[in-house]
C-alpha cells in the first residue's frame, strides 16, 4: 500500500478506536478491545497488546501479515508461549509492539467479503446481558426496527471460549455456520460473558453498529425490568430488512 493510503487507513482506525474508548460510552477502558483495518491482501493494522483504545496513537499499532496469522485457525495443541511467537513473528516491522491476542480472529474476520475495518470491546450493557441468562436470546433476536437495520437481522453468538487462539477458532466456525444458515453476512458477533464484536465495509458502520448493539441492551435490560421483552417476530424483522427506504439510510449513513 502506497504511503497516503496507508497513512488514510491508520488516521481512520485510530479514529475508530477513539470513538470506542471515549470514557462517556463505556465500551472500553484500560486496555479493553482492539480494532482493525485491512492495508492491502497481505497485511493488516490491529491495536498492539496492552494499548489503550481512547489514546491509541500510531505507535500502538502493529501492522501483521495475514498468511502468518490464518494458518495457525487449523492448529489444534499450541501452547501460549507458540501463539506468542506466532504473534511477534507476524509483525512486518521489528519495531512494532506485540499485537493483540485477538489479532487472530481479527486476521480471519478482514478476509470475509465486503469487511474492511473490524471492532472488538466490553461494552458495559452488552456484556451485562452476555453475562446473564439472556445472552443467547439477545443475539438471535431482535427488540425495535433500528437495531435491525444497524446491527443485522440476528448476531453471531459464540460460546464462551477461551481467548486467543479457541476463541479466534470458535469465532470462524460460528461465523460460517451462521453465513450458511442465514444466507448473509452478519454485522455483530456476541461471545459469551466476553465481549462484542463489529464488523464492516468502513469504520462508520462498525461504530454504529457498536452504538447501536448498547443501546438495544439497555432497551433489552430495561424491558426485562418492567415484565419481559416483547420481542420482534421473524416476519416483522424481515420486512424491515427488506425495505427499500431502510436501505436507502443504511447507504446515505454509509453502513
Amino acid at each position: 500500500m502506497s504511503s497516503p493510503a496507508r497513512s488514510q487507513v491508520v488516521a481512520d482506525l485510530l479514529r475508530l478506536s477513539h470513538e470506542i474508548g471515549r470514557d462517556d460510552r463505556r465500551m472500553a477502558i484500560l486496555g479493553e478491545g482492539n480494532t482493525s483495518m485491512r492495508l492491502d491482501a497481505e497485511t493488516f493494522a490491529v491495536k498492539a497488546s496492552g494499548s489503550n483504545l481512547g489514546t491509541l496513537t500510531e505507535a500502538g499499532l502493529a501492522t501483521c501479515r495475514f498468511d502468518k496469522l490464518l494458518p495457525l485457525l487449523d492448529r489444534v495443541g499450541m501452547a501460549d508461549a507458540e501463539v506468542d511467537q506466532a504473534l511477534m513473528d507476524a509483525r512486518v516491522r521489528p519495531e512494532d509492539k506485540k499485537p493483540s491476542v485477538e489479532a487472530l480472529f481479527h486476521a480471519w474476520l478482514l478476509t470475509l467479503p465486503g469487511v474492511s475495518a473490524v471492532g472488538h470491546c466490553h461494552a458495559l450493557a452488552v456484556n451485562r446481558i452476555l453475562c446473564s441468562a439472556q445472552a443467547e436470546t439477545f443475539a438471535r433476536r431482535r427488540t425495535f426496527p433500528d437495531e435491525v437495520v444497524c446491527c443485522g437481522t440476528e448476531s453471531v453468538f459464540v460460546p464462551y471460549m477461551d481467548p486467543g487462539l479457541a476463541l479466534a477458532q470458535a469465532v470462524r466456525k460460528e461465523t460460517l455456520d451462521f453465513i450458511r444458515r442465514t444466507g448473509r453476512p452478519p454485522r455483530v458477533i456476541l461471545l459469551k460473558s466476553h465481549g462484542i464484536i463489529a464488523v464492516g465495509s468502513n469504520p462508520n458502520a462498525v461504530l454504529a453498529s457498536l452504538l447501536m448493539a448498547e443501546k438495544a441492551a439497555e432497551i433489552h435490560f430495561g424491558a426485562c425490568l418492567l415484565g419481559g421483552v416483547d420481542l420482534m417476530t421473524s416476519e416483522q424483522v424481515e420486512r424491515i430488512a427488506g425495505r427499500p427506504d431502510e436501505h436507502y439510510r443504511q447507504k446515505m449513513l454509509n453502513l
